[in-house]
Formats: C-alpha cells, sequence, structure tokens
C-alpha cells in the first residue's frame, strides 16, 4: 500500500518554504540556472501593491469540482497544524527554517488554496495553491526552495515520531508562463512509498503551484494556469 497522499500534500507544504525565504523584501532574481526562466519581466519587481491580486480574487480564480469534471471532490480546508517539523540531511534545506513546513507559517497575505480527491483511486488527489506578489519575490521564493530541495540526494522530514524518507528529482516542466519549476518528490514510511508530482508556474505577479497524483498534476495544470492569469 502506497503512502497516503493526503499525508504527502500535507507536507509537500514545504513548498511554503519558499514563501518564508522571500519575505524579507529580497527583490533579487532566481538564479536563471534554478529554473527554466523565460526573459524576464523586471519591471514587475517593482509593481505597486495596488497592482496586486487580494486573496478574495486568487480564490476565485481556483480550479473547483466543474473546473477538474466528473469525480472529484473538494477537501475542507485543513485547520492549522502547529507540530513542529525537522529536516535533517538537507543543510539548504534547513536554513531556510521548519515552521512553514506545515503550511502554518506563511508570509504572503495574497494566497488562497484548494485540495481534491479523485475517485478514480484511493490516494490520488491533487492540491492548488495560488500567491501574489511582485514577479522578484515570487521568483526569488520558489526558486531557492526548489533549489534547496533537489540539491540533496536523500534527506528526512521528521514531524512528532514519524520520520519520512525524502527525495527530490528535478524534471522538466511545460513551456507555461514566465518562469516554471517542476519536480518528482518521493516519500517513504516504513516501506511504504509515494510519488508526489510539484509544479510551480510564474505567470506575471501571481504563482500557481500544483501538488499531488502525477497524472492528476499533468492533466489540470493548463487549466489552474488559465483559470488563475491576471487579465490583460
Amino acid at each position: 500500500m502506497r503512502l497516503p497522499t493526503t499525508t504527502v500534500l500535507s507536507l509537500s507544504a514545504l513548498a511554503a518554504l519558499a514563501l518564508t525565504g522571500c519575505s524579507n523584501g529580497n527583490t533579487t532574481s532566481a538564479d536563471p540556472t534554478s529554473s527554466t526562466a523565460a526573459p524576464a519581466r523586471q519591471a514587475d519587481g517593482n509593481a505597486p501593491s495596488s497592482a496586486l491580486l487580494s486573496s478574495t480574487a486568487l480564490t476565485e480564480r481556483l480550479l473547483d469540482e466543474s473546473d477538474l469534471g466528473e469525480g472529484y471532490t473538494r477537501k475542507p480546508q485543513r485547520s492549522a497544524a502547529h507540530d513542529d517539523v525537522a529536516v535533517l540531511g538537507c543543510p539548504a534545506l534547513s536554513r531556510l527554517g521548519t515552521s512553514a513546513a506545515t503550511g502554518t507559517d506563511l508570509t504572503f497575505p495574497r494566497q488562497a488554496k484548494a485540495s481534491f480527491t479523485y475517485a478514480g483511486g484511493s490516494d490520488s488527489e491533487v492540491s492548488e495553491e495560488l500567491y501574489s506578489d511582485t514577479a522578484a519575490k515570487l521568483s526569488t521564493g520558489i526558486g531557492e526552495i526548489f533549489d534547496a530541495m533537489v540539491s540533496c540526494p536523500a534527506y528526512q522530514l521528521v514531524s512528532g515520531t514519524t520520520v519520512i524518507d525524502m527525495s527530490a528529482q528535478e524534471t522538466a516542466a511545460p513551456d507555461l508562463g514566465d518562469e516554471r519549476w517542476s519536480q518528482l518528490l518521493t516519500y517513504s514510511v516504513g516501506g511504504q512509498r509515494s510519488v508526489v508530482k510539484q509544479t510551480a508556474i510564474r505567470t506575471g505577479d501571481v504563482l500557481v503551484i500544483v501538488s499531488g497524483s502525477p497524472g492528476l498534476v499533468d492533466a489540470h495544470l493548463d487549466k489552474a494556469l488559465a483559470k488563475a492569469q491576471p487579465a490583460n
């Protein structure tokens, strides 16, 4: 039996470490080698806050059951967790901080999230996260976390008495948006193993992250991006 995706998705909030890492106001563009970055719209780095999408606006741009199709059920919003999550064996990831690993210490105020289960498989889930900030902050933050995760061949997450063996492998992202990142995360607990895909696309001042079963991520990424893109 594979590791339940619900466990995987709650811990895959490690991507949210990017938001903590970039919340110090650093507007340096991400290293172009860390992503398949298109020529950056550098002017966006100084975009006024009034031009950014609010959390309410982002929520309206999340995928819903009608977008996904038959067989999908939206999960209730996960209540805030307070367990400490420690990262062992990956100094680059540890340096970013671990409190955000539970998804409870995000510092971008403009955000929206949704998770869905799919009737096609007991462990089939897909989640979407939307964030809005200047292009430079989004780029720096998400690039930093993806770089940190793929820099370590193997490491562990420790949450309470649970020890999860992890590895991350960079994978090709579709040619969408202004910048894009993608990785396969392998989680192992007590001999149970699960693979989750996580793809992030930045389009202007919006960051779209879709995580979950690889097939579901591939199937719905285009829809997520199309619905999330700000109107021209």
